[in-house]
């Protein structure tokens, strides 16, 4: 578990990011560079509040995969309509050329009056998919990163990053979307007038098995207990639940896993399902439920999924907003 947190993370050089294009394709060889690597194994903390006090319940959480953040400030009003206190958000870009180079989970936090966390998923060694091109102005990334945040419009206690097992599916075999890291978790305690819990955002491995995928959660489960042992927990985010399985949520082992360590589910209507074309996925036939939360300790009011779209109909991400509202512990 990474505990150091910085203002501002360390940005590699072109070069070293050129170096690291022309690594061996070895899980050894990128968890050695990984080591070394001060971006990779610190958290950026950042924004403001304007309230010290702890959190009221009934509070709303909001979960919200931003496929990249394209547009913060659109993005930023959908957040408010919610008026969610605690949000989670994964791959959020950071120095990108698709997305302006500009930092939107920064910027999202200013608008919102909300303090953040922010971790390196990724280290992103190009410019992205074919349709991510269209949006670049220039040809290179400022910094290349890409990750998961945390937010909130209380002070964030004991920030933390955690990097999931996997096997490096997009270091060894990145295609068109080379890349160094793997998934990851970023999480922090957050205080209520009823005591503190936990709060993680998460984005599961899309491109391998069920199997692979109960794994991370149960380990992160472990690592989050073994921290923070006997404080309620919600774990929120793009569990990719059921892709590249046929779409079929239910036969993910994560789901009775988690229910056997004391989890409850909590996704909206089971039966509505959380993407949805985009502009950059492209994909008008492909609908799966991938977004989630998993609460333990914590009284679960209503769930809710909120179409992406802003005032004028275009889609923010390719994945729709989901809350909940924490009514209390139990």
């Amino acid at each position: 578990m990474i505990q150091r947190t910085v203002a501002l993370l360390d940005i590699p050089s072109l070069d070293e990011r050129a170096d690291f294009a022309s690594l061996e394709k070895t899980i050894a060889t990128h968890d050695a560079v990984m080591a070394g690597l001060s971006f990779m194994n610190t958290i950026e903390t950042g924004g403001g509040i304007s309230r010290t006090e702890p959190l009221a319940f009934p509070l709303t959480v909001a979960a919200w995969n931003l496929e990249r953040c394209l547009f913060p400030e659109e993005t930023a009003e959908h957040l408010r309509g919610t008026g969610a206190d605690v949000v989670l958000l994964s791959e959020m870009d950071n120095g990108m050329a698709r997305t302006g180079q500009r930092h939107p989970t920064a910027e999202l936090a200013s608008m919102l009056g909300m303090t953040y966390a922010y971790g390196i998923e990724f280290i992103e060694l190009g410019l992205g998919s074919d349709t991510e091109l269209e949006f670049c102005d220039e040809v290179f990334n400022d910094k290349g990163f890409h990750g998961n945040a945390l937010m909130a419009s209380a002070a964030l206690a004991n920030p933390f990053l955690i990097r999931l097992w996997g096997e490096l599916l997009w270091f060894v075999n990145g295609g068109e979307q080379p890349r160094i890291g793997d998934r990851c978790a970023i999480g922090a305690v957050v205080q209520t007038t009823q005591g503190p819990f936990v709060a993680v955002s998460v984005h599961l491995e899309s491109a391998t098995t069920a199997a692979y995928r109960e794994r991370q959660m149960q380990e992160l489960i472990d690592r989050i207990e073994a921290v923070f042992p006997g404080l309620p927990i919600l774990i929120g985010g793009d569990l990719n639940t059921g892709n590249h399985a046929g779409g079929d949520f239910e036969a993910e082992g994560l789901f009775p896993m988690s229910a056997a360590r004391g989890f409850t589910r909590h996704g909206g209507p089971i039966d509505q399902m959380t993407t949805r074309p985009s502009l950059i996925t492209r994909w008008p036939e492909r609908a799966m439920k991938l977004d989630w939360f998993l609460s333990r300790g914590l009284k679960i009011g209503e769930s809710t999924i909120i179409p992406s779209l802003d005032v004028n109909g275009r889609p923010l991400s390719d994945h729709d907003l989901i809350t909940c509202i924490i009514e209390g512990f139990e």
